[in-house]
């Protein structure tokens, strides 16, 4: 099928069976073809039908479920021709009734169980670095062969707080990195003047190694005199 007016990039975080459903109005909407188990969906977002608030998060929950990778807000919202932030906030109940969506950067990603043995190797690290060397940490450990999963800061007075960021490609970097200088919002590791931890996913405990002395060569680790 011919997409003429859809954004590569937007495409491509869904599998199969999903598409644009407004095609040729220059909005940026997704809804799954008529198929298999998502026709009723379909038909409703297509023609552009009104749905109640429990019925918008369901069919929030299944374009979720269905996309290779996040889903913003924005785009969500155009499905259904409400706000943005009627989706954010839909995403809040959602998220009060059990559901695991993370807040990523590029949009929100469902979390869902993975069955038996996890497929990858995922520790923590404790780096510092001043605004400046940012990209470069982040860089270092895509490189290297793993993913970075969020950030986290100890603050005086709330204790820990955490950001998801799910990075798993330079251009995640990239993104991250351009929202994060356009924005007036700092870095969570400013809170600390520096010291915070990264949840690195990758494949095993070699290549975990590997990333750690990678950023101990560039002097990006937390770590006590003598370790």
């Amino acid at each position: 099928m011919s997409l003429p007016h859809a954004q590569a990039e937007d495409v491509s975080v869904f599998g199969k069976g999903v598409a644009p459903c407004l095609a040729g109005t220059g909005k940026k909407c997704y809804s799954f073809y008529h198929g298999k188990g998502h026709a009723g969906m379909a038909g409703s977002l297509e023609r552009g039908i009104s749905v109640n608030a429990a019925e918008r998060r369901q069919k929030i929950e299944d374009l979720l479920r269905a996309a290779d990778g996040p889903l913003s807000a924005s785009n969500i919202a155009a499905c259904f021709a409400v706000s943005r932030q009627i989706i954010v906030g839909d995403i809040a109940i959602m998220r009060a009734g059990g559901l695991r969506i993370l807040a990523t950067p590029r949009g929100y990603i469902l979390e869902q169980p993975s069955e038996g043995k996890p497929a990858y190797y995922e520790r923590s690290l404790a780096c510092t670095h001043d605004k400046a060397h940012s990209a470069d940490e982040l860089y270092t450990v895509i490189d290297q062969g793993g993913a970075v999963i969020d950030v986290t800061v100890e603050h005086s007075i709330y204790g820990e707080i955490s950001a998801p960021l799910h990075l798993f490609s330079r251009f995640d970097v990239d993104v991250f990195m351009e929202k994060l200088e356009a924005s007036d919002v700092r870095p969570l590791f400013t809170l600390t003047g520096g010291p915070h931890l990264h949840r690195i996913r990758c494949a095993d405990e070699t290549v975990f190694a590997r990333i750690r002395r990678a950023l101990r060569e560039k002097n990006y680790l937390y770590e006590k005199e003598g370790e």
